[in-house]
């Protein structure tokens, strides 16, 4: 049965609405008019339209923040997905973590995005929940009510090589460098940081899960769901993303069935600035992408065949009754 965590007012959340005016060379943003609440924010997350790819100026709803995150295990690299009920738009995908920027750190959405991290991926080893750690920062431990969490052993966050192009926050370029698009059918600007998570090597018997608030009545609700875990891997290999998604339980990969799914719009294809598309499909984009969908004998496949024949010779059927 799923486990509630920690329950929010969502009536404390403020954001602002954005200006933002972007050339070739880079895009600028600040914030405009008074703060919003989260219902209001979504009443504004209407279709825009944009003549220019690469020159506009326009006004958006909010400011929205996401991480690529590169996890580091086992002398693998896995990007890390999560499952999301998007009620805003009545559909299921898988996405990165991400979340909306407050109004008091729109000129720090960097610190936003590692509280995302903090509150969506939960690492979980026997002897209790992971920390982490941004350089000599700890991250905080949102369910430590609910939660263990390990005082050793934190994993450790690291910034990775950002985008080309700039992005201010009025005078202030961002550091980290964070790839920026507007999405079009949200009316928002979306900020998407590279980090890479190291998990150490201490960490034995690891599992993964992700937990996202959802609108309950008037509460914002955050439930662990052991049966769902809805945090997936994508390896990469040579830096490069392979078309195959696992989940984690006790440092045992499971492959995740890709039929019928959906990539979040931050997969989608960018013209310039902007992002047109609300989302898309799982095989289109491995096929932009001149991917290679795995083989239904795949490497992983015969190596738990393998395992299962071993644990066979090993441990002896109970003999019929």
């Amino acid at each position: 049965m799923p486990r509630t965590l920690i329950r929010k007012n969502p009536s404390n959340f403020k954001t602002l609405p954005l200006f933002v005016e972007a050339t070739p060379e880079g895009l600028s943003y600040q914030s405009v008019g008074r703060p919003l609440n989260f219902s209001q924010t979504l009443q504004r997350r209407r279709p825009v339209t944009v003549a220019d790819t690469e020159r506009f100026s326009l006004e958006l709803a909010n400011l929205g923040v996401s991480v690529r995150l590169t996890l580091h295990w086992q002398n693998r690299d896995y990007w890390v997905l999560v499952r999301q009920r998007r009620q805003d738009r009545g559909d299921v995908v898988l996405k990165l973590i991400s979340g909306y920027v407050p109004a008091h750190e729109l000129n720090l959405p960097l610190h936003t995005a590692i509280q995302e991290i903090a509150e969506e991926c939960l690492l979980e080893t026997p002897e209790g929940w992971l920390g982490g750690r941004f350089n000599d920062t700890w991250l905080p431990a949102p369910y430590a009510s609910a939660l263990h969490y390990r005082e050793a052993l934190p994993f450790r966050l690291s910034p990775l090589s950002g985008s080309a192009r700039p992005v201010r926050c009025a005078n202030l370029q961002l550091i980290e460098r964070p790839r920026a698009y507007v999405h079009l059918p949200t009316a928002s600007l979306q900020l998407i940081y590279d980090l890479r998570l190291e998990v150490p090597k201490e960490a034995k018997s690891l599992s993964l899960f992700h937990v996202d608030e959802r609108l309950e009545g008037d509460q914002l609700v955050a439930r662990l769901d052991r049966k769902r875990p809805d945090l997936y891997l994508m390896p990469l290999q040579d830096g490069h993303p392979m078309a195959e998604l696992y989940t984690l339980k006790k440092d045992q990969l499971y492959p995740a069935s890709t039929r019928g799914l959906f990539l979040a719009e931050s997969f989608a294809r960018q013209e310039g600035w902007l992002v047109r598309d609300e989302r898309i499909r799982w095989k289109d984009w491995v096929r932009q992408q001149g991917l290679n969908p795995p083989d239904k004998d795949s490497g992983l496949a015969r190596l738990r065949g393998k395992a299962k024949q071993l644990l066979k010779k090993i441990v002896p059927r109970k003999a019929a009754r």
